[in-house]
C-alpha cells in the first residue's frame, strides 16, 4: 500500500513535489474559500481537495485522492460543479488532475489528520520533511512587534525574548513557510529585521537573542501604525498572496492610542493580533488611557485575535495555542482589502459633445483611480467598456492581470463618438462585462461616466445592475442630468452620485471615488 500525506484545505498543486502523489483531504472544508481555476485539468495554483470536490472525486466528508502533475496551459475555464464555481485563469506555468486515492490509504492515515498548523517535531514521515522549506502548510508573514518599554524592564524583556524564539521555532520557518521578522516598540519604533533577513529558524533565534532593550514609553500605536505602513513592502520580503499578520505584544497597557493604528493596519490588509501579558489590575485602571485598547486594535473583534499570558513566567503551555491561530490563513479576515478584492469596471461615454481632449481628460481620470488599486491574478481587476448608440468592450476583467498592461491599455483606448444610449451600456456591461466573474470572491463595482442626457431609460438598466451585487457610482460632467445619474447610483444616492461642470473637475474627485470604493467594500464585509 501507499502512504499518503495528509494536506489541509488549503495545500495547492504547487505545494507538491512528486509528479504523482496520492493525497488526504481533511473534512469541512469551507466551500466558499477554495481558489480553484479549471476544470478537469487545473492550474497549480488551485486548491488540491477544492479541485477534487469540483470534480467529483470526493465529497465534503474528505477522503484519498491522487494528483498528477501536468504541464502548463492557457485559459482554464469557469465551470461551477458540485457547489464549487471554479474561476477563469488566462495561464499558468504547470497545472495537475485529481482521480480517486486507493482505499486503503484512506485507512492508513486515519487518525494522523492534520491540524493547520504543524509544529515541525519531525514526527511527519522522513521523506516531506525538507528542512530547508519549513512547514509548507503554514502560509504566513509575521511582524513580532516586542514591547521594549520601561513598562515590561529587562528582565520580563528576556523572557519576552524566549518566549517569541518558541513561537518562532514552532512555526517551521523556511523559505516555503512562515517568515518573520521583529519591531521593537518604545518611545520610538524601531524595525530589528525584515522578513527577508533569515530563512532559517536558527538564524532567527540567534537574531533575537542579540536583541537589545531600550526602554522609553510604550508607544505601541506609533509602532503599530508604522510596522503596517512600513514593514510588509516586497523589497522587504513580504510575499505576495501570503497573509500579513503583526502579533503584538503589550505588557500592562500602551501609553498612546491604539485606534488610528488599527485603522491603518485594516487598510493596509494587515491582520493584527494583539498578546497580553500581566494585564492591568483593578488598582492600576485609572492610569489605562484606554481599557479597551484591545478591541480597537485587532483585525476583528471575535475573540479569535486577541491572546491572554497572567504573566511572563512559565509560558511554554501558551507556545502552541498562539502558534496555531498563527497558521491558520483561512481565519485571517483582513488580508482582503478594498485594494486587492474588488473588480472595478469603467463605462465611458464616447459621445461627440465629449470631443477628443476631454475625452483624454476622462481616461486620465480613469487611470488614476485604477492606480490606486493592487491589480493582479489573485488581487484586483480592472475592465472598460466605451459606449455611444453602440457599445465597445475596451477590455475584460481577464486581459490584462499587472497594473502597468491595465494602464497602457487605458491609455489606448480610440474614441468613438456618436450618440448616448446609456442605459443599453449598463445592461451590455452588467451582461458581458460581469457576468463571467459574478461567482468570483471578488465585490464588483461600476463606475459610469457621462457628459449628456441618455436617450434610453437608465433606471430599469441601473436596477438590474445592482441586483446582480454590483456597487455604481455615478459621475457626471457638463451637461449630464442630475436626475439620471441619481437614477443609476446605488443607495445610498448621495454619496454614489458626483458631478462638475467642467471635465478638469474630475481630478479632484479621485480621493472621493477610491474612498467611497473602499467604504462600499468594508461595510459589505461587516
Amino acid at each position: 500500500s501507499v502512504a499518503s500525506t495528509a494536506i489541509t484545505c488549503f495545500t495547492r498543486g504547487l505545494d507538491l513535489r512528486k509528479g504523482t502523489e496520492d493525497v488526504l483531504c481533511p473534512a469541512n472544508c469551507p466551500l466558499w474559500q477554495f481558489y480553484v481555476f479549471g476544470d478537469g485539468v487545473y492550474a497549480s495554483l488551485s486548491s488540491i481537495c477544492g479541485a477534487a470536490i469540483h470534480r467529483g472525486v470526493i465529497t465534503n466528508a474528505g477522503g484519498a485522492v491522487r494528483v498528477q502533475t501536468l504541464p502548463g496551459q492557457e485559459n482554464y475555464p469557469a465551470v461551477n460543479a458540485n457547489g464549487i464555481q471554479s474561476q477563469v485563469l488566462s495561464r499558468w506555468a504547470s497545472s495537475f488532475s485529481v482521480t480517486a486515492g486507493t482505499k486503503n490509504t484512506a485507512l492508513e492515515a486515519v487518525g494522523r489528520s492534520v491540524s493547520t498548523a504543524r509544529p515541525s517535531t519531525g514526527k511527519r514521515p522522513k521523506k516531506t520533511l525538507d528542512k530547508k522549506a519549513g512547514n509548507k502548510d503554514c502560509k504566513a508573514d509575521i511582524a513580532f512587534l516586542i514591547d521594549g518599554s520601561y513598562n515590561i524592564g529587562q528582565r520580563r524583556f528576556n523572557l519576552q525574548k524566549n518566549f517569541v524564539g518558541k513561537v518562532a521555532v514552532m512555526l517551521g520557518i523556511g523559505t516555503e513557510g512562515p517568515h518573520v521578522g521583529v519591531v521593537q516598540a518604545s518611545e520610538h519604533p524601531k524595525i530589528e529585521f525584515y522578513l527577508k533577513n533569515f530563512t532559517a529558524a536558527k538564524e532567527v533565534l540567534f537574531a533575537i537573542k542579540e536583541l537589545g532593550f531600550r526602554g522609553g514609553n510604550s508607544n505601541t500605536g506609533k509602532a503599530l501604525k508604522h510596522t503596517a505602513q512600513k514593514f510588509f513592502s516586497l523589497e522587504n520580503g513580504a510575499r505576495k498572496g501570503i497573509p500579513k499578520i503583526i502579533v503584538v505584544f503589550v505588557d500592562g497597557w500602551p501609553s498612546d492610542d491604539l485606534e488610528e493604528a488599527g485603522i491603518v493596519a485594516r487598510e493596509f490588509g494587515v491582520n493584527v493580533f494583539i498578546v497580553s501579558v500581566a494585564k492591568p489590575t483593578t488598582e492600576e485602571l485609572g492610569m489605562v488611557q484606554d481599557i479597551g485598547f484591545v478591541d480597537k486594535a485587532v483585525c476583528r473583534n471575535n475573540g479569535f485575535f486577541s491572546y491572554q499570558m497572567p504573566t511572563w513566567f512559565g509560558t511554554t503551555k501558551y507556545v502552541k495555542p498562539l502558534v496555531q491561530k498563527l497558521c491558520s490563513h483561512e481565519q485571517m479576515l483582513c488580508s482582503k482589502t478594498c485594494y486587492n478584492s474588488v473588480n472595478i469596471a469603467f463605462l465611458i461615454d464616447g459621445s461627440s459633445s465629449v470631443g477628443e481632449s476631454n475625452f483624454r481628460l476622462v481616461l486620465e481620470f480613469v487611470s488614476n483611480v485604477a492606480k490606486a488599486f493592487e491589480i493582479s491574478d489573485i488581487g484586483s481587476k480592472v475592465a472598460a467598456v466605451q459606449f455611444t448608440y453602440d457599445q465597445r468592450t475596451e477590455f475584460g476583467f481577464t486581459d490584462y492581470i499587472t497594473k502597468e498592461k491595465v494602464l497602457s491599455a487605458i491609455r489606448n483606448i480610440r474614441y468613438m463618438s456618436g450618440g448616448t444610449a446609456t442605459g443599453d451600456a449598463i445592461t451590455f456591461t452588467t451582461r458581458n462585462v460581469f457576468g463571467p466573474v459574478k461567482d468570483g470572491p471578488n465585490k464588483n463595482f461600476l463606475i459610469v461616466l457621462t457628459d449628456g442626457q441618455s436617450y434610453d431609460d437608465v433606471r430599469g438598466p441601473a436596477a438590474a445592475a445592482q441586483k446582480a451585487g454590483i456597487t455604481v457610482f455615478s459621475v457626471g460632467v457638463a451637461w449630464a442630468p442630475l436626475d439620471d445619474l441619481k437614477d443609476i447610483a446605488s443607495e445610498p444616492r448621495e454619496s454614489h452620485t458626483f458631478f462638475t461642470r467642467e471635465f478638469t473637475g474630475l481630478e479632484q474627485m479621485v480621493p472621493d471615488i477610491i474612498r467611497g470604493i473602499c467604504r462600499d467594500f468594508l461595510d459589505s464585509k461587516q
